[in-house]
């Protein structure tokens, strides 16, 4: 089973994003990480990925949108986020 990729769009000084980025952390994931605080190319990148994004962090494993902070914590208390992240 290869390692799925997991992108997280984040800005600076978010709470939010900090809180998704430890609990992926926390699973030993390897995730890449685009700050969109100035906005440009990342920024308009994540709106074409998913156009209704509002907030940050707006995560992605193998290219399907999971959503924010709260998505990622709910997947992971339901117990499925270690099976999307191949763990």
């Amino acid at each position: 089973m290869s390692t799925p990729r997991v992108e997280i769009y984040t800005k600076a000084y978010c709470g939010y994003c900090h809180r998704a980025k430890q609990l992926l952390d926390s699973k030993g994931v390897a995730y890449e990480e685009y700050d969109i605080t100035m906005g440009g190319e990342k920024r308009k990148e994540m709106l074409e990925r998913k156009p209704d994004a509002q907030t940050v962090p707006q995560i992605f494993i193998d290219d399907q949108a999971i959503g924010g902070s709260d998505d990622l914590a709910a997947l992971e208390a339901a117990g499925k986020l270690d099976a999307l992240l191949g763990l």
